[in-house]
């Protein structure tokens, strides 16, 4: 496969933010262009890891989050601008932050971590939200970074209260004619009060405008949100949902997540609690979040469960794999990391798979169970809404592809589990990151591991 010299530029970011100065050849017999060096950027020493990476599909322009700082590069890695985000007095426990009002906290110069980065192409800005002021977000210029708004005077403008990296998830959809949405999921750090997990909000055409991140829907009932029950943390202390990766694909919009569950072992009296890997889905014009489904999901290969989910990348099939699996060459296949097992969230198993999922297979699953939980069968069957067993109930409904939920009935969890292809194992060296694409109908992936390798 000959490379495009944007491609490599890009692989070869890639490799460098996974720590990587050496690419695994495929074979002995084929060494991957010896004399080929790797355009490399380091940073700041002091400003620690790098966070985020998104690259302008328009421009090669690569946008980088790092702590206390966004970069933007060239696609040969030369900074053109950089903008400062922290460090800055704070208080994770101020709530709302002292720049609304007086916090009796102390407050102590606190670093600013990024993590989202998002571009949302239709009005030529960056969304870069940190970790200061329980997350505030900036909005930047693509050009210069100039910031065109800073939102901090509602309380809908602090996404999450989570210092770490990976914390956030967000998903731009956007409209033609009407301002576009923000889907942004988040774990909640046991302040289900404070922050909904998922919701949607407004990305208003002005970056200054009050409604900026407001939800799309709000009233007294019923809003564009899902907020975990404080009941739970009772059973389970320290349950939050983590996700991993998001996409949008037709009528609806994704998230993959890890999340903690308490299951009896078979033979024992006791529960313990494993990690269940998820995916969430919501339609996208839904206000009230009465679509709200969540599948499990996982991958076994010679009697071994990879349960794990690490990374996950949305591509298309290609004709050669679309030919294999009995489906479209343009339908969407997510390619998954999983590693071996479900009890060590925070220190995975080294041996870990690589496995395929058909987009519309799961849709076909979750389709089944809405019309199964129409029809009076079964509960609702959430582990966050374990306090209370919900019945479902009966409605006369024939659901088709793109149903959308009503408010009954809601939010759904399906109990069986879509089990993915494993395409490659890998016992050693965990794999930590994936990203595919098709080439000449191919389909190739790349992926990261623990040690800083990079498989293709």
């Amino acid at each position: 496969v000959i490379m495009s010299p944007a491609m490599w530029k890009w692989t070869c970011l890639v490799s460098h933010l996974l720590l990587s100065t050496t690419v695994s050849p495929l074979t002995r017999q084929q060494p991957l262009h010896p004399k080929r060096s790797f355009i490399t950027f380091t940073g700041e020493q002091a400003e620690g890891n790098f966070n985020h990476l998104v690259v302008d599909e328009r421009t090669g322009h690569i946008y980088l989050g790092a702590v206390n700082r966004i970069y933007k590069l060239s696609s040969d890695l030369k900074v053109l601008v950089t903008h400062e985000t922290g460090p800055d007095d704070d208080n994770p426990k101020c709530y709302p932050p002292r720049i609304v009002q007086t916090c009796n906290e102390p407050l102590t110069s606190t670093n600013n971590i990024n993590k989202m980065l998002l571009i949302d192409y239709k009005e030529n800005r960056l969304l870069a939200c940190g970790s200061l002021y329980q997350g505030i977000c900036k909005l930047l210029r693509l050009d210069d970074l100039f910031k065109l708004g800073e939102p901090f005077h509602k309380k809908e403008h602090y996404l999450s209260g989570v210092n770490d990296s990976g914390s956030v998830f967000g998903v731009i959809v956007s409209y033609s004619n009407m301002d576009d949405k923000l889907f942004i999921a988040t774990a909640v750090d046991g302040k289900p009060e404070y922050f909904p997990t998922i919701s949607s909000r407004k990305l208003t055409k002005n970056s200054e405008a009050d409604g900026m991140f407001a939800y799309v829907f709000h009233d007294e009932f019923v809003a564009s949100m899902i907020k975990i029950p404080s009941d739970t943390f009772t059973i389970i202390p320290d349950f939050d949902i983590y996700y991993i990766y998001g996409f949008s694909s037709g009528n609806f919009v994704y998230f993959l997540t890890l999340q903690p569950e308490m299951i009896s072992p078979p033979g024992s009296t006791t529960k313990e609690q494993v990690y269940t890997s998820k995916l969430v889905r919501l339609c996208k014009e839904d206000t009230a979040f009465n679509s709200y489904v969540e599948v499990p999901i996982g991958c076994e290969k010679n009697g071994v469960e990879y349960r794990l989910l690490q990374a996950a990348y949305l591509s298309k099939a290609g004709a050669i794999l679309a030919s294999s699996l009995g489906v479209g060459p343009e339908d969407d296949i997510l390619f998954t990391v999983f590693s071996k097992g479900q009890k060590r969230k925070m220190k995975s198993l080294d041996e870990s798979a690589l496995c395929i999922f058909v987009l519309k297979k799961i849709n076909d699953r979750i389709k089944d169970r809405l019309q199964s939980c129409y029809r009076g069968e079964g509960t609702l069957d959430l582990a966050w809404l374990k306090v209370k067993d919900i019945p479902c109930s009966s409605a006369l409904l024939t659901i088709d592809d793109n149903f959308c939920g009503l408010d009954m009935n809601a939010p759904l969890g399906v109990s069986s589990m879509v089990r993915g292809l494993p395409i490659f194992t890998e016992d050693g060296d965990r794999m930590t990151s994936v990203i595919a694409y098709v080439y000449k109908n191919h389909s190739l992936a790349f992926v990261g591991t623990k040690s800083g390798k990079l498989k293709k």
